[in-house]
């Protein structure tokens, strides 16, 4: 998982290196909805191999298709990482290649980052903004499946059809929202999905059963991809003209998008801590959502038509 979430920070920062301003938030769109078809693939492969093991003639009374579905998992991301290591632009590696001198290097880089960032209003708001909604989205994705197990006595194979309901959705979502972009602006397309995800916590505060949890579910994929296209589609944009390293921006961003998962994790358990109910911990993640909205309100991002 360290070796994913440190290279989202170049996956990321790639956007404003091979797509033109005009198409930040169909090709971030369509980066988000490439990646949940992948999973909803390989998902259904391992699931089917999970319930109906004797189909693949596996034993069905053991951990072989469980250890099976994580080596899949690792070839999965093996072979596609070729494409990227072959089709992406190619850069330089700069400074040196000892450890300790490119931790410095890189704190150096965040902090340089700090301070330009310091002297843009518009990129502040957004990143305040940014960090607020990623405490309540990240510890979301992070706590839904406990949620459901803890307070709907979700199963196990219950949970998986939870997850691919979000992926499956997820594709549409991230299409969708980059749709309303292009004809209503980023400004607009964000803030729809954060009252949507302010709903999606007053839902989860209320239900009681499964089925309506499912259609929680379909909200929260709906929602998934297209929060996190957006937002890195949108502070491509915000960034300055001629930016000569992106990485270094979106090192700063991927710092700030950790930091909110950790905030929002403890803010998460602390309030389920205080108040003895986990219910009362998702009003507190929503409460996130409401001051992001508000922070947005004056956020100005110049629209590009979309060619």
């Amino acid at each position: 998982m360290n070796g994913f979430a440190g290279g989202l920070v170049f996956y990321n920062s790639y956007l404003p290196e091979i797509a033109t301003e005009d198409m930040y938030d169909r090709i971030s769109a369509r980066g988000f909805a490439f990646g949940f078809i992948g999973s909803v693939l390989l998902l259904i492969v391992n699931l089917a191999m999970l319930l109906s093991p004797e189909t693949f003639g596996l034993p069905a009374e053991d951990t072989l298709p469980a250890r099976i579905s994580f080596a899949m998992v690792g070839m999965w991301w093996i072979g596609f990482s070729q494409i990227p290591f072959r089709r992406l632009p190619k850069d330089e590696p700069v400074g040196s290649d000892k450890l300790s001198t490119m931790a410095r290097q890189g704190w150096k880089e965040i902090k340089k980052v700090w301070g330009d960032v310091k002297n843009h209003d518009q990129i502040k708001r957004f990143l305040f903004s940014f960090f607020c909604y990623s405490m309540g989205v990240q510890t979301i994705l992070y706590v839904a499946a406990i949620f459901a197990e803890k307070e709907l006595s979700f199963a196990t194979d219950e949970l998986i059809y939870l997850i691919l309901v979000l992926q499956v959705v997820g594709i549409a979502g991230a299409y969708f929202f980059a749709w309303v972009s292009d004809k209503k602006g980023n400004v607009y397309s964000l803030i729809s999905m954060l009252i949507i995800w302010t709903v999606i916590c007053i839902l989860a505060y209320i239900v009681q059963d499964k089925q309506p949890f499912y259609f929680v579910a379909a909200l929260v994929g709906l929602v998934m991809g297209g929060i996190q296209s957006l937002s890195r589609s949108t502070y491509s944009k915000l960034l300055p003209e001629d930016t000569p390293d992106t990485t270094s921006y979106f090192s700063f961003y991927d710092v700030l998008e950790k930091s909110a998962i950790v905030l929002g994790s403890f803010s998460f358990g602390l309030a389920e801590l205080i108040t003895g109910d986990i219910r009362n911990s998702i009003l507190v993640l929503g409460s996130f959502f409401v001051i992001s909205v508000i922070a947005l309100l004056q956020l100005k991002v110049k629209h590009v038509d979309v060619k």
